[in-house]
């Protein structure tokens, strides 16, 4: 008899594997030019637009706070020109892409697994299997497409707010020079660094779209199936960006290093 252990772990791989068969149907579905344009122009705005404001205003907060807490720790080393440097590396490569990741995972990736686990339950999945139109064309490309082009987009606006929250605070609350504050900004933030954050956000996107639509199409029956199947999408879609994003902070910055 298998042990709780030995279950859940079966369990989890073979999740782990309806999720990848899952992806490798909507990769191929894509690349057969089978995407409903008006489902994909929708999303986009239903997961890019709509998400603007609560991306935006946790883009501010978060450069307005991290420009403080380092300030008041450069200031100590009479450091105080360099906070802003700081700020723009953070906000380009981690906290930009992570933190929009993690808001469009509690806002769209619930809403996801609510709409498609909605369709399962009131058998709206099997209907569409019976016109001859299959679910992943319909319903899961536009979505994994939208979250692709979104992310990054949402990103950029997070990044752009953050440090300009940042140099607000820094420069008209704490009294650093403006001058050599841009100065070691521009010097010290490169390319490189909004690169490897839009790279990351990119695939945040996916993860976030791909898990969603898995918990929805998969989704246990009743209410109960539905609430549990939107709960599982945020939490797992958050869990998953947190150890993608380790995992892509040594790979890129390895790579960007050789090359």
């Amino acid at each position: 008899m298998n042990s709780p252990g030995t279950k859940w772990i079966a369990e989890w791989l073979g999740g782990l594997g309806r999720i990848a068969f899952l992806a490798r149907d909507a990769v191929k579905s894509l690349f057969t030019f089978k995407v409903a344009w008006r489902d994909l122009s929708y999303q986009i705005y239903f997961i890019g637009v709509k998400s603007q404001s609560v991306v935006l205003v946790t883009g501010a907060f978060t450069g307005m706070v991290l420009t403080a807490q380092t300030y008041f720790q450069f200031h100590k080393v009479h450091m105080d020109t360099a906070t802003l440097a700081v700020v723009g590396v953070s906000m380009c490569s981690e906290l930009g892409p992570v933190l929009t990741g993690l808001m469009v995972a509690g806002r769209v990736g619930a809403a996801i697994a609510a709409e498609l686990g909605t369709m399962r339950v009131t058998e709206q999945i099997d209907a569409l299997r019976t016109l001859a139109t299959h679910p992943v064309d319909y319903l899961v490309v536009p979505r994994l497409s939208a979250a692709h082009i979104a992310l990054p987009l949402l990103t950029a606006e997070s990044i752009a707010l953050g440090i300009g929250a940042g140099y607000v605070v820094g420069v008209y609350l704490l009294g650093i020079d403006p001058a050599y504050s841009w100065h070691n900004l521009v010097k010290y933030t490169k390319a490189v660094d909004v690169t490897i954050g839009l790279i990351k956000s990119f695939i945040y996107g996916g993860i976030v779209a791909l898990v969603g639509c898995y918990k929805g199409l998969n989704c246990g029956e009743g209410a109960e199936g539905v609430g549990r199947a939107t709960t599982e999408a945020v939490v797992y879609s958050s869990i998953a960006i947190l150890i993608a994003n380790f995992f892509l902070t040594l790979v890129l910055g390895k790579l960007f290093q050789i090359l």
